[in-house]
């Protein structure tokens, strides 16, 4: 660790949040001033077409602890994420959104805890302040998300945390490109624990997050995740072919004894088709399993840095 590494480093992806960064930025330096004037504040921005970058280069000029980062096009949450932890160097770094939701003023409370021996702490959001279906969709991916990943994930939890250097480390050395960062996290294994904090309302504007990149993000997640699936859908090949040689016993036993009646042509159908189906269902699960090592194998950066307010070269040791 060099000397001028600072104590605290707060990372946020941004994405067209140009209204609510000032006002993020305010309250950040009041809260972050608590615990240490050593700081940084890295921002992600994550292409999103508005003024994000304008008023990141203003901050950054006008505050040297402030860092901003473009990409070259848009990548993702997750992937600004991982940007903003390989380029902060601080000793205990904070992730966190943009959207003022995850309150500034509760970082003291997280850095506290974490000097408790622990490398992880998390923001459990009680009464949450999110529209029902958001929080329905939440609900329902991390259900299923637990459930085929094979890892007792916490809903409760977003990407709101602190986590020591050690733990920012080690995140830098998982190269994979399905990218979930509180499941990367999780299953590292460091002493970790939570509290409960408050979750405010947005400070402007509406949430990204549509139910289909919902969908697109839960499926990604569990495949980085898991090989469950696969192993899902050979116990229920079995399972259909027990069922199967159960029936085909039961008619061979009714030509024996009662003769064999003429076939119905509609249950053959149903039957074909169902079946067809759920061959050609296991083969989608094993060609997307096939297609992500595909990308794994292709050996591309995770993300492309178009331009940044500091010296690119500096990134974390």
């Amino acid at each position: 660790m060099s000397p001028s590494s600072p104590h605290l480093s707060v990372v946020i992806p941004v994405y067209k949040a140009g209204q609510c960064l000032d006002e993020l930025y305010r309250r950040l330096k009041a809260a972050l001033e608590i615990v240490s004037p050593d700081f940084e504040i890295v921002l992600v921005e994550d292409c999103g077409g508005d003024n994000s970058w304008q008023v990141i280069e203003r901050l950054a000029a006008a505050d040297s602890r402030v860092r901003g980062i473009q990409f070259s096009r848009n990548f993702g949450q997750h992937y600004g994420i991982t940007a903003g932890v390989d380029y902060c160097h601080g000793d205990w770094v904070v992730v966190m959104d943009c959207d003022l939701q995850d309150r500034p003023e509760e970082i003291p409370r997280l850095y506290a805890k974490a000097q408790e021996g622990y490398d992880v702490v998390l923001a459990r959001r009680g009464a949450r302040q999110d529209p029902p279906l958001k929080r329905f969709t939440s609900l329902l991916f991390y259900k299923i998300f637990s459930y085929l990943a094979d890892i007792d994930y916490d809903r409760e939890s977003g990407n709101f945390r602190i986590m020591s250097r050690r733990v920012a480390a080690n995140f830098r050395r998982m190269g994979e490109q399905l990218r979930f960062f509180g499941g990367l996290v999780q299953w590292m294994g460091f002493p970790t624990t939570s509290i409960e904090v408050e979750h405010a309302e947005r400070f402007e504007g509406k949430s990204t997050y549509t139910f289909a990149k919902l969908w697109k993000l839960a499926s990604e997640t569990i495949i980085a995740h898991s090989d469950k699936p696969l192993r899902l859908a050979v116990r229920f090949g079995f399972l259909m072919a027990f069922f199967s040689f159960c029936y085909g016993m039961y008619i061979l036993g009714r030509a024996l004894f009662y003769g064999s009646p003429i076939p119905g042509w509609s249950s053959l159908i149903v039957s074909l088709y169902f079946i067809g189906g759920i061959i050609i269902g296991i083969l989608g699960i094993i060609g997307i399993y096939l297609g992500k090592t595909f990308d794994e194998s292709k050996k591309r950066p995770l993300y492309i840095v178009r331009r940044a307010t500091f010296d690119e070269a500096g990134t974390a040791d």
